[in-house]
Parts: C-alpha cells; sequence; structure tokens
C-alpha cells in the first residue's frame, strides 16, 4: 500500500473525492436507506463511484462507512464487518497508487456532561469501527464533520488504540468562529495539534466561500497539513423533488483553489460534489506544490478547554494559574470534598475566573477524599460551567489518569517528577491525550538548589520523555522557587535556571511563587517583587492566588515593560482608576481588586443564566420562604432568564454546552416549583407539541435539544423520539390533540420525508401546523413542501412555536 505519511510530508497538493449522499441517490439509494447498508447489499454501485472519482483524479478515496459505528448501524449489526467490507471496496479500486481514507463520522451523541455516554463509552464504540477499517486496508483514519471536541477526540484515542495508522479529524463549523458546541477553529487545532493528529480541517457546513473565513481563523497556530472540504453550496430540492446543490465544477473549483494561500495540503468535496467537481478542481490547481505552514503566533505551548485556548509563551502575556481549589487550610472545602460536594470548589473557581485567571488549578488531596473519584468529577463541574482550561493537579496517577478521561480539551497536568515509576506513567498518557505537563525537577528525596543541579536533573528528565516520543510542545518547567529565608541565593539560582530553559531548551517555565518568601513579613511584597524579576528571565505562568492585587499590579505592568501589552490595553484597562493606598502598602486602590465579586449566583436569573444548578434549589427556597409568589419565580425570574439565554446564543455569546447548562438547571428550577403550582391550580402546560425525526434518520441530538427547550417554555412535548414514520406521526398528534408537529431531519438523504407527513396532514383535513429543523434545512425548502415555518437550532425553534399558535 502507498504510505500516507510520506504524503504527509512532501511538497504535493493530493485530492480527495467528492460527496456520496446525493450521489448515491442518483444511483439507486432509496429514500431513506443508510449509505452503508445500501453498500453492503449493492457493493458494485460503491465500486463504480469510486472508480468514477478515481478517473476524475481523485489521490484519496473515502470509505463508505460515514455513519458505520455502533450507534448508527443499530445494536445487530456486524460493524467490524461492515467497515472492512466497505474498506475492501475501497481498496480494490485504489490499488496501490491511491490512498484510502477510512471515514468515521459522528454517533449522534455526546458524551457527558452534554450527553449520557461517557468519553471512554465513546472511545470503544469507535475502536468498533475502526478497527474494521483497518483490517479493511484503509491507509488513515479520517473523523469527518465532527461537531463536538470531545468526540473528536475520542476518534483519535480508539485509532492510537486499535491501530498505528496516521489519523485525521475534520470538524464543521456552523459559523467562522466556532462549531456548534462552541469550539473555535483555533482551539480545534491548538488541541488537535497537542494529540499529535497528522491531519487536520475542515468539511461540510457550507460552500468554498464561506468556509474560507473558518480557515483563515487556524492560521495563527497552525503547522499541520491542512484538508478543506467545501460543499457545493445549500442543498436545495429541485421541480423533481431531489435534493441539488447548485454550485457548479467552475466556480467550485476556483473557489476552492483559494485554500492553498491558507496552507491546504489535501483538498477535495463534500456534499453535493462529484467527479466532475473533482476533475475541476484539480485543473484549476495544476501543479501547485505545498510548503508547510509557519504559525504567526509565537508560543511554546497551548492548553484548551471545550471552547478557548490559553497560549503560553515568551511573547505571550503571563498566565495566571489560579491556586485556590486546594484543600490546604481549607476546613469547609475538605468537608464538602469528603461528601462529593462541590459548592465551595465552584464558589473559588468563578472568584479566580472574575479576578483574571485564565487556568484553574484544581487539587482534592486530603484525608477521606477519594482522589480517583472527586478529581474527575469536579474537574466535570468545572468545565460544564466555565471555558478556562484547567490544571490537574495530583500525586496519585490513578486520579489523573480517570480526570483526562474526562475533559474535553488539552489540560495541563500538574506535575511529573522524577519519582520512580512517575514518567512512565504518566508520560505515555500525557502524550495519548494530548496533555501539557510541569515537569518538576526532582529526583530522589533531594531538591536541587543551584542552576546546575536543576539543569541535570531535567536534561536526565527531558531524555526520559524523548524516549516516550512526548514532544517538547507538551513540556513546561517548574523553576521550582526555594526559600530566601534559609537559602539567600536562592531566588538568584531560580532566574539563572529560567533564563536557561529559555535559552537553551526553549522550554516555558513556571512556578509557585509563595514559597520564595515562607518565613519573612510582608510576603507579598517579595512575591510581587520576585515575580517581575522572573518575568524578566521568561518565566511565562505562575501558580498564585489571582485576588492578590500586588500580584496582578506586578504581573501587569511588567507586560507593559516586556512589550506583550499590546498599546497597554490590558494595564489601562486594569488600571486606568488606580491610586496608591498610601498606607505603608498592603493594598492599593482602582484595578481589577476594586471590580465588583460575581461569583456565584445569587437570584434566580442569574442562576439559569449562569447555569447554576447546584444553587438554584436553595435560591427557589430562599425566595419562597421570603415570601413571594411561586408564579412570580417562573414569570418574573425563570422565563425572562432562559429568554436571555436564548438571546446570548443568538449573538453566540453561548454555545450549546452553556444552553444546555442553563435549560438543565431551569427544568431543576420547574420540578420544585412544579407542585406548588399545580396546588394553586394554574400551571396548565400551554400546547402539545409532537416532535420526531423522520422516517430513515437516526440522528436526534437536535430534536432532543428542541424538546428541551420546548418544555421549559412551558409546552406540553411528546418526543416520539427517530426514525418515526408519517403516519406514526400523525396518529400521535391526533391522540394527544397537538397542535404543532415537529420534524427533524439530518441528512440530505431524509430531508425529503418531511413533506410526507404535511401531505399526510392536508389529506386527512388536520388543522395542525408543521416546523421543521435540521441543519440542512432552509427556507426555501421549507416553502417548497408547504410546511409552516422552519428552524436551525432550538431558540429559533421556540419562537417559530410561539408564532405558530399566535
Amino acid at each position: 500500500m502507498p504510505d500516507f505519511r510520506k504524503a504527509l510530508n512532501d511538497g504535493r497538493v493530493y485530492f480527495f473525492d467528492g460527496g456520496y449522499g446525493t450521489f448515491l441517490q442518483s444511483r439507486g439509494l432509496p429514500a431513506g436507506m443508510s449509505p452503508e447498508l445500501f453498500g453492503l447489499h449493492s457493493p458494485e454501485v460503491i465500486r463504480s463511484v469510486h472508480q468514477d472519482y478515481v478517473d476524475a483524479g481523485a489521490d484519496v478515496l473515502t470509505t463508505n462507512t460515514f455513519g458505520g459505528s455502533r450507534p448508527k448501524l443499530g445494536a445487530d449489526a456486524d460493524v467490524v464487518g461492515l467497515n472492512r467490507e466497505m474498506a475492501r471496496i475501497a481498496r480494490s479500486v485504489a490499488g496501490d497508487r491511491i490512498f484510502v481514507a477510512g471515514s468515521v463520522g459522528p454517533t449522534g451523541h455526546f458524551v457527558r456532561p452534554l450527553g449520557e455516554l461517557t468519553f471512554r463509552e465513546m472511545v470503544e464504540i469507535y475502536k468498533e469501527q475502526i478497527r474494521g477499517l483497518a483490517e479493511g486496508g484503509a491507509d488513515l483514519i479520517l473523523g469527518e464533520t465532527h461537531f463536538d471536541l470531545a468526540e473528536a477526540r475520542a476518534v483519535v484515542i480508539a485509532a492510537r488504540e486499535v491501530c498505528d495508522l496516521p489519523v485525521g479529524i475534520s470538524m464543521t463549523f456552523e459559523s467562522p468562529s466556532a462549531c456548534l458546541t462552541g469550539t473555535s477553529p483555533l482551539t480545534f487545532i491548538d488541541t488537535m495539534q497537542n494529540m499529535g493528529v497528522e491531519l487536520m480541517g475542515t468539511n461540510c457546513s457550507a460552500g468554498p466561500e464561506q468556509i474560507f473565513e473558518a480557515l483563515q481563523n487556524m492560521k495563527p497556530r497552525l503547522s499541520s497539513p491542512l484538508l478543506v472540504e467545501a460543499n457545493a453550496g445549500l442543498p436545495e430540492l429541485d421541480e423533481n423533488r431531489n435534493t441539488v446543490f447548485r454550485l457548479k465544477p467552475e466556480p467550485f473549483a476556483e473557489q476552492s483553489a483559494r485554500f492553498l494561500d491558507i496552507g491546504a495540503k489535501f483538498i477535495g468535496g463534500c456534499c453535493g460534489t462529484g467527479p466532475d467537481h473533482i476533475r475541476a478542481l484539480r485543473a484549476a490547481v495544476g501543479e501547485a506544490s505545498w510548503k508547510r505552514p509557519v504559525p504567526e503566533d509565537d508560543c511554546q505551548m497551548v492548553l484548551t478547554s471545550r471552547s478557548s485556548s490559553v497560549p503560553i509563551g515568551f511573547e505571550q502575556r503571563g498566565v495566571i494559574i489560579g491556586e485556590r481549589i486546594n484543600p490546604t487550610g481549607k476546613k469547609v472545602l475538605i468537608a464538602e470534598l469528603q461528601k462529593g460536594q462541590f459548592t465551595e470548589a465552584m464558589k473559588f473557581a468563578e472568584e479566580q475566573l472574575n479576578a483574571g485567571a485564565p487556568v484553574l488549578d484544581v487539587n482534592v488531596g486530603a484525608p477521606m477524599v477519594d482522589e480517583v473519584e472527586i478529581l474527575p468529577a469536579l474537574t466535570r463541574e468545572i468545565f460544564a460551567r466555565h471555558p478556562a482550561p484547567l490544571s490537574i493537579d495530583s500525586t496519585n496517577p490513578d486520579a489523573v489518569e480517570a480526570a483526562l478521561w474526562e475533559y474535553p480539551g488539552s489540560p495541563l497536568v500538574n506535575s511529573i517528577s522524577g519519582e520512580p515509576g512517575r514518567m512512565e506513567r504518566l508520560g505515555p498518557l500525557c502524550r495519548k491525550f494530548g496533555a501539557p505537563f510541569i515537569l518538576l525537577p526532582i529526583i530522589g528525596s533531594k531538591l536541587p538548589f543551584t542552576c546546575e543541579e536543576k539543569v541535570q536533573v531535567v536534561s536526565d528528565l527531558l531524555k526520559q520523555a524523548d524516549d516516550y516520543g512526548i514532544p517538547r510542545r507538551l513540556i513546561m518547567v517548574d523553576a521550582l522557587a526555594l526559600t530566601v529565608s534559609s537559602k539567600p541565593t536562592a531566588a538568584r539560582h531560580c532566574l539563572d535556571f529560567i533564563r536557561h530553559c529559555r535559552e537553551e531548551w526553549n522550554l516555558p517555565t513556571v512556578l509557585g511563587l509563595s514559597n520564595v518568601s515562607f518565613g519573612l513579613p510582608a510576603r507579598e511584597l517579595l512575591n510581587s517583587t520576585f515575580l517581575t524579576l522572573c518575568q524578566g528571565q521568561g518565566l511565562c505562568a505562575f501558580i498564585a492566588n489571582p485576588n492578590s492585587s500586588r500580584l496582578r499590579e506586578s504581573l501587569y505592568s511588567a507586560e507593559v515593560l516586556l512589550a506583550r501589552d499590546k498599546q497597554a490595553e490590558q494595564y489601562i484597562e486594569n488600571f486606568s482608576g488606580w491610586t496608591p493606598s498610601g498606607d505603608g502598602g498592603n493594598t492599593s486602590s482602582g484595578g481589577p481588586a476594586g471590580k465588583k465579586d460575581k461569583s456565584g449566583a445569587d437570584n434566580l436569573f442569574d442562576a439559569v443564566v449562569k447555569g447554576d444548578r447546584g444553587r438554584i434549589v436553595s435560591l427557589i427556597e430562599r425566595d419562597l420562604d421570603g415570601g413571594r409568589d411561586p408564579f412570580a419565580l417562573v414569570n418574573e425570574d425563570l422565563i425572562p432568564a432562559i429568554m436571555d439565554v436564548g438571546e446570548k446564543y443568538e449573538r453566540k455569546e453561548y454555545f450549546l454546552p452553556q444552553l444546555l447548562q442553563s435549560a438543565e438547571t431551569l427544568q431543576k428550577g420547574f420540578v420544585k416549583l412544579k407542585p406548588l403550582l399545580e396546588a394553586a391550580g394554574g400551571a396548565e402546560p400551554k400546547e402539545t407539541i409532537v416532535m420526531a425525526t423522520v422516517e430513515g434518520d437516526i440522528h436526534d441530538i437536535g430534536k432532543n435539544i428542541v424538546c428541551l427547550m420546548l418544555r421549559n417554555h412551558g409546552y406540553n412535548v411528546v418526543d416520539l423520539g427517530k426514525d418515526v414514520p408519517a403516519e406514526a406521526i400523525v396518529d400521535s398528534a391526533v391522540e394527544h390533540g397537538a397542535k404543532i408537529i415537529g420534524l427533524s431531519a439530518l441528512m440530505t438523504t431524509t430531508m425529503v420525508r418531511m413533506e410526507d407527513t404535511v401531505k399526510l396532514i392536508r389529506e386527512r383535513g388536520l388543522d395542525m401546523k408543521v416546523m421543521i429543523g435540521g441543519a440542512v434545512i432552509t427556507g426555501g425548502f421549507c416553502d417548497s413542501i408547504g410546511a409552516d415555518g422552519w428552524s436551525t437550532d432550538a431558540v429559533a425553534a421556540v419562537k417559530v412555536a410561539k408564532e405558530l399558535l399566535q
């Protein structure tokens, strides 16, 4: 077979094939039937489609397995066998000169906290599919059209556990700035590069012109080969009720050729494209060569969450890693952690974020606390509420691993030392999960004191890391500040070591500030001065309490003097009202310390907007005890709050995780209030709406979210599930007296089934409205089938329902 890794590093531009769904429809794929099962029944059709793409000039064939996972195929399917056979068909056409990419699409499920699956379960689902693709002769594993970073990571980890093939991941973005679950193109790139993914890019979502801006947003830190596969425009129905894409091959090729300017090495087509599009694309690109992208943003490390990135490096602003979520000296926090409760920890998280910490350290090490259970649980709770990347801090390797299995991005692991077995255990895990880590220069019981001693220890640890194939982009060195009260030259050795890490190894450094001042008065004064000296030598991050006004003053001032705060914007924003305290120096006024503390919701409205599930019930009880009417709580606080969340979602201030968090918080509040509302005789629900995914379509993520939002707005929702025939939908609507039927479809091959329900309603003369939704739905399609309204997201669906009932 051809060597795909060699192709990844040469100077050629390669061409993928185009779409399969609409192309297979023209070759006999019945409406509503999955292309994968059709391929088993009609392998000669799949073979002919592959051959057509080879004849058009494709260098890479994609297997007919986009929906080849068990959740898509069903519990009784032979997942390994189907994927193996589809890969073999592609391999038989490709021969030894064309590459075969094993296509792996979304499962239709989210991992917790967005869904019910654990991350390990998602990985196991993909391992089954990928095993078949590898056995069938695929040259690489390609995750396509993913819209959740956690699921994309599951594909990577599953592939690494099953085979040694190259891995590529392609995400689809709703807008140039983010995908459905809030991941930006740049955060996607940061996370995939941390994981060592060989090929990354984007596909679907829109035509070439619309996708271009998302690609530009990947550029700042892109250093890997890029794959781009645009649609031939957006889907429409032609006069024969067939799904079509209007962008012709020549304009598609002309627009897609621009992708080379951003660093695309592999280009092809997605929905609506066929062999003619690939043939035209190859002609438009000609013999253009490719050069590996050079990152524009100079940084040594990047930490990510699902929705944000924090670059760390010599030309980046210094990063405060908030230290407050640590049981040491905190009796309330210890007591809660022992009970598996997180109220105090979540308060510390929000306080530190409001104080300006971009990264939070999470440590739960305390007596009678099961770290293996509590550390991942608290990690999950924090990243469900807040976008900041986390630092997983534990001396227990099992607890660290458990947290890594929960986290959806690239967290910082604190730390890996020379303790026997620690690098052996945690190093490969950090490489596997793409988790940067702090390298602690300690071997044995002796702390290295001089710069030379630290250099020797770190040199030995770096050799171990190299032996495990750990890239330097995942390593940040702890400068190990020792106390100057007992070792007067400790700070000078620390400064020398920071400079050495920068100049000799190009490695960023971090330290805990408080050690240096132990045993001395005015510790905050000494710590802040030491911080400034360290920044001048190249310190990139520090672990501290971000509520310290002196530390923030030193940090922001040094950033201006080191020319890392453009036009002093951050400094001016935080200190335009600064005045000295004049009292000898504990605090100063103005700046961040003067900001109002917004940590923790203190009213029902904020609890819903912030998604504070932990406090919603206690706040309701407080307001009820204070004499407020339960109906007032609903009408004056809860409903206005979810409306505000919807507006934030529409403005792209919130994304799906925040929307779900707020909706679930509201739902928890309704459960508390429901008995009181019913007792007062005023809890009659609004009109009934029947929801279903149409026959032949097994995707229901979007529909489930719409159901949740409609219920939160008071509607009685009857959810019929997925793959529901039109007759069953209409019969249920009649049975429940529904005023609206909501229909969902994700695929272009199943959206046409929506018209079946519309026709049946008209034939029976029923007084019902039909609203439709899904990623491929347009206003033109809605009008063409006679539906009454349409939307592409849950917030818009609620508005459509209200309009249809007026």
